[in-house]
């Protein structure tokens, strides 16, 4: 049968239908909107029924009570305030002085992020779902697009966009299909210098799996996993590295006296960045020459442990004196992996190559700190599991350190001021958002780290701790597996 014969085919209003030359109606969009939003026909209904039953006079004292009770609570008390009350208020007032109509749909269509309905010329402009205001300088927002728009559409014009939102800075990624996850940096979250990071009064209050070493951008705790993952810094120098290097180990301090974190360093740097903690570590190196020693001894380490748990036919083991943490601290790791000699180099790599692919079962864990992250400096780069950007000197090494497209989502670690005001801040990928977060670390004094290494230098253990690259303590073989709950290392 062809289209001519079949009944009402082209037929004007068949054709009205399927392209419609009308936009919805304004009464349609009101009612929708109200649907949305329904507190804005609820809360007159509210008003108007207290007003019936208790008066007008009752209704406003109470409200002027209710008032004067948040005014004290604010000045009597600003931190339960501050974490309760005021995100609340600051993302209600955000919502709707920033993210809603007219002002919101003009910044859009000014950055070329609203789209035209050819056939009704309507303009279609992407709506904001959720806003979040936790943090005075921080906003996240849940925004549905348009149809035809995706992540790298709103990339484009992220600088365009702060500007117009009088924002120091946006990123954006996709949460899921036609919504995606914005973060609006309205200042810099971080006018203060942070403390260093307390050192707990005992090892069983050290959580190796969340150290904290700082805040985040959203005004939480900035934590590192040591157990179970290796940490890569990268920074330019007066980044702040010292930061990440001495603030988790004060986190860890109590363990680290305790003989349950071995400390091993190399510094190739003549020791001057970690002499003074010399008394907190187990092995000690500062020349090339030794750090191939002290790297091959921690690799046959690590081949002890393995061969033990599988001895015991455990994948995991209880931390203790016998089986410790041992962690390797590498400070400019380029030294070791691209500076030196040729044949010293390749052993270097071929070792730690051996270690971060296979020391996380065995609670072997590399901790390294780098200025330039490129290939050619880092070759092990991705066997890094965790990699961290403080201020860096070109755009480049912000993809390099934090993964593909990371600058293009917001870690705008090429633009974080190199003066002391701002060492010790940088970004991570959000795991779960796959986000630039920003963060700062505590910032550690010379009088500290002393502190440090009075209060938690090893102390009480059958065996001294070397200083300088010899022989490998033998690996215990009389060490129960861990407990349940443990969690596993594989």
């Amino acid at each position: 049968m062809t289209a001519r014969n079949i009944p009402f085919a082209n037929h004007p209003a068949d054709r009205g239908v399927r392209g419609a030359t009308r936009s919805t109606g304004t009464e349609i969009r009101a009612l929708v909107w109200l649907l949305r939003h329904p507190a804005f026909a609820l809360i007159p209904v509210l008003g108007i029924w207290a007003v019936a039953l208790w008066g007008a006079t009752a209704v406003a004292s109470g409200l002027g009570g209710l008032l004067a009770g948040f005014l004290i609570w604010w000045r009597a008390h600003p931190p339960t305030y501050d974490r309760w009350i005021a995100p609340r208020i600051r993302t209600i007032w955000r919502r709707w002085t920033a993210y809603r109509g007219r002002r919101w749909r003009g910044v859009l269509t000014d950055c070329d992020l609203t789209r035209e309905n050819r056939r009704t010329g309507q303009i279609l402009c992407p709506r904001v779902l959720r806003v979040r205001a936790v943090t005075p300088s921080i906003d996240t927002l849940s925004v549905r697009t348009v149809r035809g728009q995706d992540p790298a559409t709103f990339t484009e014009k992220m600088p365009a966009l702060a500007d117009a939102l009088g924002a120091h800075r946006v990123a954006v990624t996709r949460a899921r299909p036609g919504v995606l996850s914005m973060v609006v940096e309205r200042r810099m979250p971080f006018p203060n210098v942070i403390d260093a990071a307390p050192i707990p009064a005992a090892s069983d209050l050290v959580d190796l799996r969340a150290l904290d070493v700082g805040d985040n951008e959203r005004g939480e705790p900035f934590t590192i996993r040591v157990r179970g993952k290796h940490l890569l810094v990268v920074g330019a120098s007066g980044a702040g590295k010292g930061s990440l290097l001495w603030n988790p180990m004060r986190a860890m301090g109590p363990m680290i006296r305790d003989g349950l974190v071995r400390v091993w360093t190399i510094d190739l740097k003549g020791g001057t960045e970690t002499d003074r903690g010399a008394a907190l570590f187990h092995r000690w190196a500062t020349t090339f020459d030794d750090a191939l020693d002290l790297l091959g001894d921690f690799r046959d380490s690590m081949i002890a442990r393995q061969a033990w748990m599988r001895e015991h036919k455990i994948r995991t083991c209880q931390i203790s004196r016998d089986t410790p943490v041992e962690l390797l601290v590498i400070d400019e790791l380029a030294m070791l992996t691209a500076y030196g000699d040729r044949s010293g180099v390749r052993e270097a790599l071929r070792l730690l190559a051996e270690i971060l692919t296979q020391g996380r079962a065995a609670d072997h864990t590399v901790m390294g700190y780098v200025q330039e992250p490129s290939k050619d400096v880092v070759d092990v780069r991705d066997l890094f599991t965790t990699r961290i950007c403080l201020g860096v000197t070109a755009a480049s090494h912000v993809d390099m350190a934090l993964g593909d497209g990371a600058r293009d989502r917001g870690a705008l670690a090429d633009q974080i001021p190199g003066d002391e005001a701002h060492a010790g801040i940088g970004f991570v990928i959000d795991s779960r958002s796959r986000l630039p977060v920003r963060f700062r670390a505590g910032y550690v004094t010379d009088d500290e780290i002393d502190e440090l290494a009075t209060r938690c230098a090893p102390r009480g253990l059958d065996v001294p701790a070397p200083r300088s690259p010899g022989d490998v303590l033998p690996f215990p073989t009389h060490t129960t597996h861990g407990p349940a709950g443990e969690e596993t290392a594989s």
